[in-house]
């Protein structure tokens, strides 16, 4: 994730987690009103989304990783 304004606020993939898990909790064991209840639903897609979004990131880090790994390797095997 870029540190651009509007990110520097997107909680870490931790503290977006525990907070979703909080939100399920609390919708799962009920007495909210309608109103409350569609606010929790709105803010636990939205934390849903954000750890998506830490975890495609990480993905695509891994896959650089190993894509980099594997190519230096096929070019080390080649040069022998």
């Amino acid at each position: 994730m870029s540190d651009s304004p509007a990110e520097q606020d997107t909680p870490t993939y931790e503290a977006a987690r525990e907070e979703l898990i909080e939100v399920v909790r609390t919708l799962e064991a009920g007495g909210t009103t309608l109103e409350e209840s569609l606010a929790l639903w709105e803010r636990g897609e939205r934390l849903a989304q954000v750890c998506q979004e830490w975890l495609d990131g990480a993905r695509t880090r891994l896959d650089a990783v190993i894509d980099g790994t594997h190519d230096t390797r096929a070019a080390d095997s080649s040069e022998q």
